[in-house]
């Protein structure tokens, strides 16, 4: 039997002068709400690239995120198992 999941991320950026800072909201099947940011800051010589900037604020959101996630995945593992298991990260 294959199942079809999906999870949707909502994310938002804030620009304030240099610092660009972006929030991510993953949604779980189970209910779970997960949620984490990610920041950079521009350089006062370097162009207004606020693409990149997000790009930047994104990525440490998401790896905030891939973080919390096998956090949880190894809480639910170590629930259910008699047997110690090790950290996912």
């Amino acid at each position: 039997m294959q199942t079809l999941v999906g999870w949707h991320i909502e994310m938002e950026f804030r620009e304030e002068g240099a610092r660009t800072a972006a929030a991510a909201l993953l949604r779980l099947g189970d209910g779970t709400e997960i949620r984490a940011h990610g920041y950079t800051s521009r350089h006062p010589s370097d162009s207004e690239q606020l693409r990149v900037g997000e790009e930047i604020a994104a990525a440490r959101a998401l790896n905030d995120l891939a973080s919390q996630l096998l956090t949880k995945a190894h809480a639910e593992i170590q629930d259910s198992s008699p047997v110690p298991t090790h950290p996912l990260m």
